[in-house]
């Protein structure tokens, strides 16, 4: 039986957001004096780190785990 875990490729990703969003709501001074280009560009930097944040964990907790199903096997392949 195993745990339900959060996956770190989750974890870390929504982290990164609410940080995001209390930056954005910190620098909203700077939306109001009109500097739109820098406000919403730096929003987006942050957006498109985040995201390829995610996919990276994603891929690389596929692959551990394609590792440890190589080193340990699956009864699957137990031939009888």
């Amino acid at each position: 039986m195993s745990k339900s875990k959060i996956k770190r490729s989750v974890v870390f990703p929504i982290i990164m957001l609410v940080y995001l969003a209390v930056m954005a709501w910190i620098g909203r001074d700077r939306l109001e004096r009109g500097e739109y280009l820098y406000y919403f560009g730096i929003i987006g930097i942050g957006l498109i780190i985040i995201v390829l944040l995610y996919f990276s964990l994603r891929k690389k907790e596929q692959l551990q785990q394609r590792r440890e199903q190589e080193q340990y096997g699956t009864y699957d392949d137990d031939s009888v």
